[in-house]
């Protein structure tokens, strides 16, 4: 659950001292000091080895995926098969005890965990009642927790392969270390004593962002006090980490240490709430082979859905395109768990890297590419098309052939395309040679368009766009491009759905905008960050061709 808590110079300093001990004491995150973290007897579901998280087979499983809010949305049934269908293997799942909010009965988390295997998601159970309670109540919390689980072992025993528990969300623990380490040991082996098996995921104390660095500092001895060795550390990365130094020097020190490690949660819309960029987060995790889990599908801040319209998988927000579809997002990292029969385990070669694209049949709005086919020793299942803009990479188009035509391109627009290859067990190529496109010039037009500011407010503001269809026939299906010149950012829309690289917004119509009869109109309406200037857009194009302003 997102909180923000930005660093003053204090915290600074006190992460800086957190960061010495641990180097002074540096039994703490020492593979020498690590037991052998061996998954003891179980060996038959997930659990821990040598640091990673595996399957069963032995295979190393990764989560990516999303955290959906259930016991605040108990009627959205549909939304775990939309998460699996846009690519996750894992989403953690939000319940709660009774303590706060409407207790999730056994029943209820039976249905939970039946869903997730008939959409073949790993399933992270996660009581939310324990979030943000001071340190004199953390111990209670995070005690109730454990019994609530164990009010649930008839329904859980048996899941091993599908199910990690994760025992409460963001306890608080913030001055005094043991606050957090001696209540979070003591949960852990109460459910351990009454015969859990399963992988036990911690979350970090301080809104699960670990500010003044009490996990980083004391995860070896929570680690050592589980007698299997099952057990894995989850942090909320949102505020607290500034810095790419920050993001990569933390997840790192787990990972020398051989310690089980995650991104719990993370998330939101670029540059909002002081938070830094979670594409780095994303790329970080990928390098270093662990986990990520995105805040949030549902959830109360910045959800990956646009809830403005409901439930609607086709209505990603900005940060839910960014957490499916970006150059290190789901889409392209994702491989589902192999006790689902996914993928090949056993092959870890990458495709070639496909050749170079041609472009042919270029239009205001439109390009096809062609590219040599690359090679696998199993054998390529698709293609991936990216933009390529300076270090970043926006997915574009996906095929199964080796061409794939481009569309919503910009008229009189310079674009460089690339291509990755990928196999059945989810290996992806090194990226092919780039391509350069112009688009061409739009035809004359027949829409005008009329853009205002609604409501503004310091660092953002609401808008309205009309767009009217001009000319004598309906249009069936449209795509409105312009481009903002004041870095403004859209975070919600609704009557369509926006993409957005740089100051280049596309809009796409909803369902109920699709169709514009001859001499009507439709009214899209969105929310924006900015940041002092808030320049309107002067240049609007139609399906590549230019609109009349109004």
């Amino acid at each position: 659950m997102r909180r923000t808590r930005r660093k003053s110079p204090l915290s600074h300093l006190l992460a800086g001292l957190a960061t010495l001990l641990g180097l002074a004491v540096l039994g703490v995150l020492s593979p020498a000091m690590a037991h052998a973290q061996s998954p003891g007897a179980l060996a038959t579901g997930l659990h821990i080895d040598n640091g990673r998280l595996v399957e069963g087979n032995g295979n190393d499983f990764v989560m990516r995926g999303v955290n959906h809010a259930h016991t605040w949305y108990p009627g959205e049934t549909q939304s775990l098969a939309d998460i699996k269908a846009l690519g996750a293997n894992t989403v953690r799942v939000v319940l709660s005890n009774g303590h706060r909010w409407t207790k999730n009965s056994a029943e209820d988390v039976a249905g939970v965990v039946d869903d997730c295997k008939a959409n073949r998601l790993i399933c992270v159970l996660e009581v939310h009642d324990t979030t943000g309670y001071g340190e004199e109540a953390a111990a209670a919390t995070l005690d109730q927790a454990a019994d609530y689980w164990i009010g649930l072992k008839d329904v859980l025993t048996g899941e091993e392969n599908y199910v990690i528990v994760n025992i409460g969300n963001e306890p608080w623990g913030n001055t005094n270390p043991a606050g957090w380490t001696d209540p979070t040991i003591a949960a852990v082996k109460k459910l351990r004593n009454a015969g859990f098996e399963h992988t036990i995921m911690v979350d970090a104390p301080n809104w699960g962002q670990d500010w003044q660095g009490v996990m980083r500092a004391n995860a070896q001895s929570v680690y050592d006090a589980d007698p299997t060795g099952n057990l894995i550390f989850s942090i909320h990365m949102y505020s607290v980490f500034d810095t790419a130094q920050e993001i990569n020097d933390y997840l790192k020190a787990f990972v020398d240490a051989k310690l089980p490690l995650l991104i719990g949660e993370f998330g939101g819309p670029p540059d909002q709430w002081g938070d830094p960029d979670e594409d780095t987060m994303m790329a970080a995790a990928e390098q270093l082979k662990l986990g990520y889990l995105a805040w949030s599908w549902s959830g109360n801040t910045d959800p990956i859905l646009d809830l403005s319209i409901g439930f609607d998988p086709g209505r990603l927000s900005s940060w839910g395109q960014r957490i499916f579809n970006g150059a290190n997002g789901i889409a392209q990292t994702s491989k589902e768990a192999t006790v689902y029969g996914g993928g090949n385990p056993g092959d870890t070669q990458a495709p070639t890297a496909p050749g170079t694209p041609t472009v042919s049949a270029v239009t205001a709005t439109s390009a096809t590419l062609g590219w040599t086919a690359a090679t696998d020793n199993v054998g390529v299942t698709g293609y991936d098309v990216v933009r390529v803009s300076g270090g970043t990479e926006t997915k574009v188009a996906a095929s199964t052939t080796n061409s794939v035509t481009v569309t919503g391109l910009a008229a009189d627009t310079a674009y460089t395309f690339a291509v990755y290859a990928r196999d059945a067990a989810g290996n992806r190529s090194p990226r092919s040679a780039t391509v350069n496109v112009s688009t061409g010039s739009a035809p004359s037009g027949t829409c005008s368009v009329g853009y205002r500011a609604t409501n503004e407010w310091p660092g953002g503001f609401q808008g309205e766009i009309t767009l009217r269809n001009t000319g004598t026939t309906a249009l069936n299906g449209w795509t409105l491009a312009f481009t903002f010149a004041n870095g403004q950012t859209i975070t919600n829309m609704w009557g369509g759905t926006h993409t957005q690289n740089a100051g280049t917004v596309n809009v796409t119509p909803a369902s109920y905008t699709t169709t514009i009869p001859a001499g009507g109109s439709v009214t899209v309406g969105f929310i924006a960050g900015k940041g002092a200037t808030n320049t309107a857009p002067t240049t609007f194009t139609l399906n590549g061709a230019a609109c009349t302003t109004t």
